[in-house]
Order: structure tokens, then sequence, then C-alpha cells
């Protein structure tokens, strides 16, 4: 996953401050150092991480209405996306919406 462009689709649009998505991109960086640490062995092992990096998403939107801007439908599109694609490239068939169940965005 290093080379994965995450959350690209918000980098391209100038409605999202870049400086706010690259805060997003870290919490996606750093679950993926977590599963790579943990090695979660069940789908419920997953999602507890998941829910976790989910969370600091659900924090980290506050920032964005503090910028003018939201975690709206083509932000939450690309971020459902890449926790998608990260659970794919660690092996797990994990339901994406269960993977981001904790959010308010």
């Amino acid at each position: 996953m290093a080379a994965y462009p995450f959350l690209a689709e918000m980098y391209e649009d100038d409605y999202f401050p870049n400086a706010l998505v690259d805060k997003g991109k870290a919490i996606l960086v750093r679950l993926c150092e977590q599963i790579e640490v943990d090695q979660p062995e069940s789908l419920d092992d997953l999602y507890a991480l998941t829910h976790a990096a989910t969370d600091e998403f659900n924090d980290l939107a506050v920032e964005f209405e503090e910028e003018d801007s939201e975690i709206e439908t083509g932000a939450r599109d690309a971020i459902g996306g890449d926790f998608a694609a990260i659970a794919r490239a660690y092996v797990y068939d994990a339901d994406i919406e269960e993977l981001i169940a904790t959010r308010d965005w």
C-alpha cells in the first residue's frame, strides 16, 4: 500500500483543503501500519481497527467544516473506497459498510 494514491479524488477537488486531506491520508497510512503490526486474525479484529480509524475521520470532519468544507458524498466514496482497498490489499473479504460502520459523515 506504500504506493497507493490515498484519497486521490479529494486531492483533485479544490473543495477539500489539501492540509486536511493530508490528515485523512495519515489516518489511512496508520491503519495500514497497524494492520501490518497487529495482523488481525478475524474480520471482527479488522473491524475494530477500521472503526477506530473511522472515528478519527469523524473527528476530522469538524476540521473540514471549520474550513467551509465537509465530508460529503464524494469524500465518503473516496474514504470508503480506500478502506475497502486496504482490506483487499491485506486479503480480507470485508464488508465495506462494516469497515466504516462508526462513521457519522
